[in-house]
């Protein structure tokens, strides 16, 4: 049976996913495994097994009548179809209430992304049934032409207003497209392809105007731009252009049409004086259609203009890879205490990071991905309970609604709290927390050239992979980002030459390793003969480092992590979900704030940071302890 499986393994990956090069776009720099060739290990796995036992394999009971609305079947959308009630408090939204008819799409087709992902990537058994189910009923509902969609036969592709129909396709889709990929489905396949055709015939490129939506709020058509994710995996799995070139087609129609979700319009972006200032979600999924674009034209102000956007992020993003999301940037300048971000925002960024790593193959781009996932991602997520903070700030001095105590005028803010659902809000955090982590997964080995394997984003995994026709499995095993020691345990079929590139940290001060290697461009290149069963242990040495932001703030880092001093809280439950979940505030039991002096005497000690900094309360200079960030609830991270 293995042989059987490996072998199928192999015809895939040799026949589909072999890009053909095209001139006139621009070679992309790695190839993405097929999903679900990268499994998650040591703690990382644990943690997702808690996941999906917590409210991340739970939320369809959580709330039952957002994820269990038929708006895909027997529930679409038509002319007469009533908004929405979701439960969540609308005081403050300025938006619309159209918005509010699509929702249901995106809350429950993220969370099946994610729910989808997690039981392929833990071989959970019962959930691969539960999925199987799911697909089965999504492939029931399907039209003889290929729809798949939440509006009727009298609305579809006819718009010219707020609307969900690219968008709501997007999220679905990501999650079909993952289910194939693990399952080779070749019904599963057929109906993607057919979806996505009726898509292109009836926006036909060139012909119409998918994104001309009217002059008033369109949040879900700018969603709609995501769906370049489908496209650029289509792209990835087949080689065909065609869907690229329809990517290029959709970003250059909404360049040219009226959006109030502006920042990556091109007129924008190369515009020197614009400051970024949409929804931060937009913004940062935006970046993914952009790069799709640039790769897909060849075209050198597209390129001109990922660069600057790029740019303009890394002013938004703090030092724990928070990028401002509290919900609008603003033109503001990202800043520990005064900017929050939201969960959406940083899964938003990273997807949109892993997809540039895998094009450009900056190595400053995959740092930024671990930054944000070990760090902002990992400090967002409660590390007792089952629950996310919506929003969170660096600097969290209390977790009890507002930012850190502050009041936002005509808007009852609760976002800053723990929940295991947030409904009083939006649903659409606590999707794309379940989604983050096998996101962060995928691309932790790539490809170059079918020759080399190349890992990346260093985290305990398990790989298998097709290089020089042969299968190869590498084991990584790690306690990461906790210690900075590796050993990669490989398996052969026979001894063979092939090459294995590893990532060498920008903070790595030395690196001692059990093989010999070369180093390329901060790789570590191991090129040799293996055998059968081999193994490679690796250990990067490394310094307490302070780091600077834009606001001569200092944060304290060792390795990949940001440390923090943790701030002791009162614990208050909010409402209840079923029998174990809750929300949860936190109100401080102090209010010590504490500056960094040059003398800080910084050492690390036992996964610890002890430095001397001075009590801004009794101004007095004392020795304070920090751990990392994605340990802590309350605390202050900037100095």
């Amino acid at each position: 049976m293995k042989k059987v499986s490996l072998i199928f393994l192999t015809l895939v990956s040799f026949t589909m996913y072999s890009q053909i090069k095209d001139p006139n776009k621009i070679e992309e720099k790695y190839q993405i495994l097929p999903f679900g060739s990268i499994k998650p290990s040591g703690w990382m796995k644990t943690q997702m097994q808690k996941d999906v036992a917590g409210f991340v394999g739970n939320l369809d009971k959580l709330v039952p009548d957002l994820i269990n609305d038929p708006i895909y079947s027997t529930g679409r959308l038509h002319k007469n179809s009533a908004v929405k009630d979701l439960g969540n408090s609308k005081e403050g939204d300025a938006e619309g209430s159209e918005q509010y008819k699509w929702w249901n799409s995106e809350t429950q087709s993220n969370w099946w992304d994610g729910y989808i992902r997690n039981v392929i990537l833990l071989n959970d058994k019962e959930g691969l049934k539960k999925v199987a189910y799911y697909i089965q009923q999504v492939l029931k509902a399907q039209d003889a032409d290929g729809y798949i969609g939440i509006y009727d036969k009298e609305l579809r592709y006819n718009f010219n207003s707020e609307n969900g129909e690219l968008w709501s396709k997007t999220t679905m889709f990501r999650g079909l497209l993952a289910y194939y990929e693990y399952s080779h489905d070749k019904k599963v396949w057929q109906a993607i392809e057919k979806a996505v055709a009726n898509v292109m015939v009836n926006y036909p490129m060139g012909k119409s105007s998918p994104f001309s939506s009217g002059t008033a709020f369109n949040g879900g058509v700018s969603h709609g731009l995501t769906f370049t994710d489908i496209l650029d995996k289509m792209y990835q799995i087949t080689g065909d252009t065609k869907y690229t070139d329809y990517a290029l087609f959709l970003y250059q129609d909404f360049c040219k049409t009226y959006q109030s979700e502006k920042d990556v319009q091109l007129d924008n972006i190369l515009n020197p004086n614009y400051k970024l200032q949409s929804h931060g979600v937009h913004t940062y999924e935006h970046l993914r259609p952009l790069i799709v674009a640039a790769y897909a034209s060849n075209n050198l102000e597209l390129q001109k203009a990922l660069s600057s956007y790029v740019q303009r992020i890394e002013k938004s993003t703090t030092v724990t890879g928070g990028a401002i999301g509290d919900e609008w940037i603003a033109e503001r300048t990202a800043d520990a205490t005064q900017t929050g971000y939201e969960y959406c925002s940083l899964q938003e960024l990273l997807d949109s990071y892993t997809v540039l790593f895998q094009k450009q193959g900056n190595l400053k781009t995959a740092e930024s991905v671990e930054t944000i996932f070990y760090n902002a991602a990992q400090g967002a997520r409660n590390p007792n309970h089952s629950c996310i903070a919506y929003l969170k700030t660096d600097n969290s001095y209390e977790m009890e609604g507002t930012k850190n105590g502050e009041v936002e005028p005509n808007r009852k803010q609760t976002r800053y709290k723990y929940s295991p659902a947030h409904q009083d809000i939006a649903v659409c955090c606590n999707p794309n927390a379940g989604r983050i982590t096998p996101y962060f997964l995928e691309k932790a080995w790539l490809k170059e050239k079918d020759t080399v394997l190349v890992n990346a984003l260093l985290m305990p995994n398990s790989v298998t992979a097709e290089i020089n026709n042969k299968i190869i499995t590498i084991e990584t095993i790690t306690e990461y980002p906790y210690q900075n020691k590796f050993t990669y345990k490989i398996a052969n079929h026979e001894v063979a030459t092939f090459t294995i590139k590893i990532r060498k940290p920008s903070w790595a001060t030395d690196v001692i390793s059990s093989k010999n290697y070369i180093v390329e461009n901060d790789w570590l290149v191991f090129d040799r003969l293996f055998a059968k069963e081999d193994a490679i242990s690796i250990e990067f040495k490394t310094t307490v480092q302070i780091k600077e932001d834009l606001n001569n703030e200092r944060y304290f880092t060792y390795g990949a992590l940001c440390y923090a001093k943790p701030i002791d809280a009162i614990e208050e439950k909010g409402k209840s979900y079923l029998t174990h979940f809750d929300d949860l505030f936190y109100k401080p039991k102090d209010h010590f704030r504490f500056e960094f002096i040059t003398a800080h005497q910084a050492k690390f000690e036992a996964g610890k940071i002890m430095i001397k900094a001075r009590n801004k309360t009794s101004n007095q200079i004392e020795t304070i302890t920090l751990i990392p960030l994605g340990k802590t609830i309350l605390r202050q991270v900037s100095f």
